[in-house]
């Protein structure tokens, strides 16, 4: 599997910033690697059906929102993913 595209919606708060440091811990756990990017604008954010931020999104499809999820959790989603 190449990299993953990962997108984090929301306006940069801390929880966003820890819903990445999670997703980095779990996908180093996974020996999987990223290519991250932040999703700031609203109307982009809401075109992905997002309707509470933070937001995880890999490959196009939304894994959490409204939550900033544990490593372990984050593990188990990209699994079934």
């Amino acid at each position: 599997m190449g990299k993953l595209n990962i997108e984090i919606l929301g306006k940069g708060c801390k929880k966003c910033q820890q819903l990445e440091v999670n997703t980095q811990k779990a996908l180093a756990a996974l020996g999987l690697e990223g290519d991250f990017s932040h999703v700031t604008d609203t109307m982009e954010i809401i075109n992905h059906g997002v309707m509470q931020t933070p937001a995880l999104v890999v490959d196009g499809n939304v894994l959490s929102q409204g939550k900033v999820i544990e490593p372990d959790k984050i593990q188990s989603l990209l699994q079934t993913a």
